[in-house]
């Protein structure tokens, strides 16, 4: 996207995503091992070969200059990266994890062995984890999930979905495929992958789809645990969540009531065959990515029908994947000390700040807010935490993460796994550390984390286009100051407004402003529900959070980029639409257009400034342009 700086001016009033990417759409070439290219995609690419170039020579020499979490990467790496070893180890290494399974006679047996199960990364038809409580964020809870579907969604088992028919096809010959060359015989896997499948669709009617996962609040629904544990007649949840946690705790969280409440009907005697069946496919696909590289591909066959991609990666590349993703957070220490520069980061906060004055000087002046409602909103902004470029010290988990050269890989991945469940279920009874990273520094994204009030700029995002110490500062803030704003405009969304000052579930609003502001809400549905895409159709209750943080985002921006000197509106929404410039497989449009709570990236770069009065008068729109929007359905939140 370097290269990206071809702009047609006789398209922007017309069609400023176009005006800005045209001319690259028509060359740009989407990497056969990826399902996109340019924006996002074109860092991590950059940052990918940067890596794996430095990476690539710590492998030839003995790297004891490097600290001890990145030394036990190195062996890691090199373990994942011999793939003369892996193939010859063929299906072994994976055969005892799935014998684990085989060896399960009931319902009781696997009961019993459930905990450790759960501590060694293996599946299960319901999901228990220790995250803080939603109501009380100074303190961890446990919480009870559905698990995941083979299918992206249930929405894709619902009658007609002629794209599922597809994908279920493509599933169905990869499971074959990985069954014949794990040595099982015909009959064992067309039976096991039949009643797989079943079980799957069994679980889909009971769980949510992602437009009601996006109302994330909705997931908080507190159980006194004797309760919950009731909801099965069949297991002895009690007894199961005493031998992972130590203890039995006197709630627990429950993210979707509905699938629990049916689980009497999904996990009984009658049931355990196909479950059972379902255990192992999950477990041979966790597996298959560890294996020698014919069964790495094979696996990815599915996924790669999913995103559009057209070739599976190269050896080396998904080595380097494999491991990065294991030593996550000191991965990205690395790349951040090595090649974030303070001057950056220095500049970047300097952003931020200005960004969150912006923000307060919108609360001070609104005019719909009542004085209470405000006050608690300042409040909130005011404790908004700041995290730029890298945390401040390494997850001491990595520590423990040591290679152990007389195990395969396999094995050292299935240990490392069990090191990081054990310490998370650890967690229950002690402090929530909100100094935790959830994302490593050498990933092109930022977020917003409710339950700690913070943001969070990892270095990777901290380059052009987005920012950049060569851009103009108009420029940077149609970029990274958008996005700095849009993460602050989470904390005012309608899943993020309904968390206080300290993260905490609580409603701070008044009646009326809250009625208001679910007027607005509703109002900015409208506006996206419906659109049409090469994919589909938007839907426009999905993707509304994201919406109003573009909106508060790019609108915040715009007003900071003002009070520099020597503004440039039309550089700062010229990059604005740079930063959104993809190009994308059809199959992964259609994919994000189902489960993502974005809206599709044109739209992000052409809706929210037609919103604004200021993109009218920069490139001088008028009606009848394409840009153009009747001031009356312009729609203005912060």
């Amino acid at each position: 996207m370097g290269k990206n700086t071809q702009v047609d001016k006789s398209l922007l009033k017309d069609d400023l995503y176009q005006a800005v990417n045209g001319a690259w759409l028509k060359t740009a070439v989407i990497p056969a091992d990826k399902s996109t290219t340019g924006g996002f995609a074109d860092l991590a690419d950059n940052i990918e070969k940067l890596l794996m170039a430095d990476f690539e020579a710590l492998l030839e020499n003995d790297a004891t200059e490097l600290t001890p979490e990145m030394q036990q990467f190195v062996k890691f790496y090199r373990l994942a990266s011999d793939f003369e070893t892996r193939e010859r180890l063929g299906f072994a290494p994976a055969k005892k994890y799935l014998d684990k399974i085989l060896a399960l006679k009931d319902l009781a047996t696997w009961q019993e062995q459930l905990p450790e199960l759960f501590l060694a990364g293996y599946d299960a038809p319901f999901t228990l984890s220790v995250t803080p409580d939603m109501k009380d964020t100074r303190h961890y809870a446990l919480h009870a999930d559905v698990p995941s579907l083979f299918l992206p969604d249930k929405t894709y088992y619902e009658e007609g979905n002629e794209q599922a028919k597809a994908l279920l096809a493509i599933l169905k010959q990869m499971l074959n495929e990985l069954f014949e060359l794990a040595g099982y015989d015909k009959e064992f896997s067309h039976k096991t992958i039949e009643l797989a499948l079943a079980y799957d669709k069994k679980l889909a009617p009971f769980q949510k789809d992602s437009t009601e996962r996006a109302d994330y609040v909705k997931s908080y629904n507190k159980y006194a645990f004797a309760d919950f544990a009731s909801l099965s007649r069949y297991l002895d949840l009690s007894k199961i969540v005493s031998g992972l946690v130590k203890t039995t705790p006197e709630s627990i969280i429950v993210a979707e009531p509905r699938y629990f409440e049916a689980l009497n009907e999904l996990v009984n005697e009658d049931t355990f065959e196909s479950m059972k069946s379902w255990l192992f496919v999950k477990t041979l696909l966790d597996l298959t990515g560890l294996l020698s590289d014919q069964f790495r591909v094979v696996g990815g066959t599915y996924n790669r029908a999913l995103s559009g991609s057209k070739e599976a990666m190269d050896p080396k590349k998904a080595a380097y994947y494999l491991a990065s993703n294991q030593y996550s957070q000191v991965v990205g220490l690395y790349y951040a000390q090595k090649y974030f520069g303070p001057a950056a980061k220095k500049d970047v906060q300097e952003m931020v700040k200005k960004m969150i004055a912006v923000y307060k000087k919108r609360l001070t002046e609104n005019d719909w807010l009542s004085e209470a409602t405000r006050k608690k909103a300042i409040t909130k902004l005011d404790a908004l935490g700041i995290n730029v470029g890298y945390p401040d010290k390494l997850d001491p988990l990595f520590e423990e993460f040591v290679v152990d050269p007389e195990l395969n890989l396999v094995d050292n991945a299935t240990k490392f796994t069990q090191i990081a469940l054990k310490r998370h279920y650890e967690r229950l009874d002690e402090p929530v550390d909100r100094t935790r990273w959830e994302m490593p520094a050498h990933m092109v994204n930022a977020y917003y984390h409710p339950s700690f009030n913070c943001i969070v700029f990892p270095a990777a995002i901290l380059q052009a286009p987005f920012y950049s110490l060569e851009q103009s500062k108009s420029a940077n803030y149609g970029g990274i100051g958008a996005v700095i704003a849009h993460e602050i405009s989470h904390a005012f969304d309608n899943n993020g407004a309904q968390f206080d000052e300290h993260g905490n579930l609580s409603n701070w609003w008044t009646d009326a402003d809250l009625n208001h502001f679910q007027s607005l809400a509703n109002k900015m549905i409208a506006q996206f529900d419906g659109l049409k895409t090469p994919a589909g159709t938007v839907n426009g209750k999905l993707v509304v959070s994201e919406n109003i943080a573009d909106a508060g985002g790019l609108s915040c921006a715009k007003e900071a980029a003002k009070a520099e000197p020597n503004t440039d509106l039309a550089e700062f929404f010229i990059n604005w639409a740079r930063i959104w410039g993809m190009k994308s497989t059809l199959e992964r449009e259609k994919l994000l257009l189902a489960i993502d709570v974005h809206a599709p990236h044109v739209l992000r770069a052409n809706i929210q400034p037609q919103n604004l009065a200021d993109f009218y008068t920069t490139f001088d729109v008028q009606p009848g342009d394409g840009m153009y929007l009747a001031p009356e359905k312009r729609i203005t939140i912060w």
